[in-house]
Formats: C-alpha cells, structure tokens, sequence
C-alpha cells in the first residue's frame, strides 16, 4: 500500500492557528516593549507608557484576547462569525490603547483571516467580508478627519491595500481549489465513458460473432432439416456450442465487473482484469474453423517471424480479425475470405480480405468499424477500411509491435505459411490440413520446411464440398439473416 507525503506545515496547521499567533504576537509586542520594559527616554504615540493604568483599559484589552481567540477557534466552522469576531476585536484593542486608528502590524492578523474567507466562502460573502475590513479602515480615518487630527500621512490606504491583497490570494486559491476539482470530475467522467467503451466494444466484437454464426447455422439447418437431417442436427450442435461459448463467456465478464466494483471501494494494488476472455491470435485458427463451419472459408496466411507481443496489442489485433471475419461473412455474399498476419521489425500488419460485394460503407449503422478504428487508435496504430478496387472489402491495421518491447528469445515460434481449414460441407464440422512447409500457428514450436519454395510462400487448400445443394442452401441462409454490424 503507497503511503501518500506528509502535508507542509502550512497545511497541517488550522488557519485559525496561523491567525491567532499572527494576532496576538502583535498585541503582546507593545506591552512587552512599552509597559514591562524599563522607561527610555523614547516614546510611542500609539502605545503610551500610561495608556493601560484605568482598569477600564485593562478589561478592554482582556476582552480584545478572548474575541480574537474565540474567532480564531471558530474559523473553520463558523468561518463568518469567527472572522467578525477578529475584526471587533481589534477594534476593542485600539480602545484599549485609546488609539484612533488600528496599527498596520495589528490588521494582519485580520487579513489573513479574510485570506481563509476568500477561499472556503462563496465570492459574494468574501466580498462583503472584505468591504466589512475596509469600511472600519474607512471609518477610522473618517474620525480622524472629524476631530482635525490630520498629522503625518494616513496609514488606512496602505492597509486597505494589504486587505485587496489579502483577498485576491484567497479569492485565486478558492478558484484554483475549484477549477482543480473540476478537472478530477471531468477527469473521472471520462474514465467511466473509456470503460463503458471498452466494455461496449469487448461485447460487441465477442457476442456479434458468435450470434453471426448461430444464425447462419441455424438457417441453414432449417434449409435442409427435410432433405438432410444428419446435416441440420450437426449444424444444430454448432448452433449449441457457439451458444454456450457465448454464454460463457458473459457470465465470466459479468463476475469480473462485480469483482471491479467492489475492488472500486477499496485502494487498488494492481491492475483489475479484462471483463471478458483472454484471447490473442492463438485464436485465430479456432475463429476461422468455427466461420468456415459456418459456410465461409478463411485462409490464415502467417508471414515474417512469429513472436509473444503484449496483451493489448494480441488482443486488438485478434479483435480486429473476428470482427473484420465477421462482418465478411454477414455482408460480402464471398464464399471465403483471406486474413493476412504480418510481423514485421517494429510493427504487425494485419490484412482481411474479401471478393464480396464490398458494401456496407455508405448506409451503415452499426459500430464494428468504429470499434476497430477506436482499438487501434488507442494502440497508436493506422487503421483502413472500405472497397477494394478489384472489388470486394479490405480491412488494414498497423499496430506498433517493436522487438525491443517485447519477450522474445529470438527463436521463431513458427515459420511464415498459410494454414486454410477444410470442410465437407457447408454446416458441418471443420479439419484443419496443416501447410508442408510447417505446422499450423496453433501449434507452438517451428518445423523444418520440406521444400525451400514453401518456407516463404503461401498454399491455400480449396473447401470441397460433398454435397452441392447444401452448399447453395448455406448461401441463401447467409443472405437471409444479414443483420448489419459493419
């Protein structure tokens, strides 16, 4: 657990601390230096040698400590009241003192407690506050104008210069105080919307696929539950297995939210988990066996030297891919798709690639391109997407992945090739051929190439289907249930 610094002394102290030294340091001056201490031969106008003798004096002075003290054990509570408290009592002082005007040393107490109200009052009682200090000042020079004692220059104007100060430092404090609160609100305002985002796109990008494929298996089972049951059945067990993926994969998100509100009562010692699974592009292969079972074939071309990149990174660019893969399938009417993975020296190029349709990009509505674009935005990548000259849909991000950043041997982990998955038929099952220049990028080590032509080339191996009026039946399923997430 961090332990926060100590606070400077200036903040550790009330302000009503700071008021009452100030004050009573100057009260106490004169009576040490022109009543306790031996007579000189100098004098002072303002404190006379006799000016305590009459009890009267004595009581007055008495009285000017206990208003001060009281005001200044109230500032913090009754800021308002213990400030009048300290003004009136120095103004008994100078009755004291048979002064006609408050000495400057005396008024800086007083200042400084209207320093405290100018920042903890709203502006309009500081203001009144501070008028309050000036119209005393104002009324003792008023006296002395009336009673002719005019000798040497007047002190009020100095003072009430000192009181404007007084005032704009604690008025600037007060706005400081609150534009600086205003920033952590705004400040944390912001951090729930990122979240909220977030969240909105983790969802997005895992639960449109998944229901993108029930419902493209789902129609095509429907299509051929007559002239082949055996078909819709398997199709209807892939219908039931991405169902509990997904349902699965809600009630982990779910659990790790709760965990994160209550962690959010409670000072933090790490990072709180992603809501939803850890995947990365260990997934992708199992992304393109599902599509493809779904009617859809997906070359995964890997090229360059496969190495760990960061989570953020892994996951954003699987993110990318599914939803890319996704959005191929409701929209483009291609029977397959290719998705390119490049690692590069300080950089991954991921490319998705169709022959459809190449639409979506004018009418549309939903947030698939908006959350990839927000991803790879926040990775400080480049993101592009629209038709292909040639015709169909492309999809291109470039993320910052340098070498240097991440946890490589130096070893690749698979050689560049192209893994395609094969299937029967349009609603069955998958079987994934592995390319012979290596093994396929699920798996984790690198076989040697059989030939020298295959290390850096790619091979895609044509779905073949057993029978064709399931594989028409499976496009028509696919038309029907568009549903518009590009």
């Amino acid at each position: 657990m961090s332990v926060s610094p100590p606070l400077p002394l200036i903040k550790r102290l009330p302000p009503g601390l700071w008021t009452g030294l100030l004050w009573v340091a100057m009260a106490v001056w004169p009576l040490i230096e022109f009543v306790v201490m031996p007579r000189r031969q100098g004098y002072s106008l303002s404190y006379p040698r006799d000016g305590l003798d009459s009890p009267a004096a004595q009581g007055l002075l008495a009285l000017s400590f206990v208003l001060v003290l009281a005001g200044c054990a109230l500032l913090r509570r009754r800021t308002a009241v213990a400030y009048g408290l300290v003004v009136a009592g120095t103004i008994v002082s100078t009755a004291a003192w048979r002064q006609d005007e408050i000495p400057p040393l005396q008024l800086l107490g007083v200042d400084v407690a209207l320093c405290y109200v100018a920042t903890v009052l709203p502006r309009r009682s500081s203001l009144t506050a501070a008028a309050g200090a000036l119209g005393v000042l104002a009324g003792y020079l008023a006296l002395r104008g009336i009673s002719g004692d005019d000798s040497g220059t007047a002190a009020e104007p100095f003072m009430a210069l000192t009181v404007v100060i007084a005032w704009l430092i604690g008025n600037s404090t007060a706005q400081a105080r609150s534009h600086t609160e205003e920033l952590h609100a705004r400040a944390a305002a912001q951090a729930v919307i990122a979240e909220r985002l977030r969240i909105a796109r983790e969802m997005h990008d895992t639960v449109a696929h998944s229901i993108g494929v029930i419902a493209l298996q789902a129609g095509a089972a429907a299509r051929v539950v007559e002239t082949q049951p055996a078909r819709a059945r398997e199709a209807m067990i892939e219908v039931e297995k991405a169902g509990r993926e997904t349902l699965t994969g809600l009630r982990r998100m779910l659990g790790t939210l709760r965990q994160a509100d209550r962690h959010s009562t409670a000072p933090a010692e790490g990072p709180i988990p992603s809501p939803l699974n850890p995947t990365g592009l260990a997934d992708v292969e199992r992304l393109a066996a599902t599509t493809t079972a779904a009617g859809m074939r997906v070359d995964v071309c890997w090229m360059g030297r496969r190495r760990v990149l960061s989570s953020d990174v892994d996951l954003a660019a699987f993110r990318i891919i599914q939803e890319s893969v996704a959005n191929a399938v409701r929209h483009s009417g291609a029977d397959s798709c290719r998705v390119n993975v490049d690692y590069r020296e300080d950089e991954l190029a991921i490319e998705i690639r169709d022959r459809g349709r190449g639409g979506g990009t004018g009418t549309d509505t939903g947030y698939g391109l908006v959350g990839m674009r927000e991803r790879v935005a926040l990775l400080h990548g480049d993101f592009t997407a629209g038709p292909c000259p040639d015709g169909g849909f492309a999809v291109t991000a470039l993320l910052p992945a340098p070498e240097a950043a991440l946890t490589g041997t130096g070893e690749p982990r698979a050689r560049s090739g192209t893994t395609t998955v094969k299937t029967e038929a349009a609603a069955t099952g998958t079987e994934t051929t592995p390319t012979e220049a290596g093994t396929t990028p699920a798996e984790t080590g690198a076989t040697p190439a059989r030939t020298g032509a295959a290390r850096t080339g790619t091979r895609a191996v044509d779905a073949e289907a057993e029978n064709s009026d399931a594989g028409t039946e499976v496009m028509g399923a696919e038309a029907d249930v568009e549903v518009g997430f590009r």
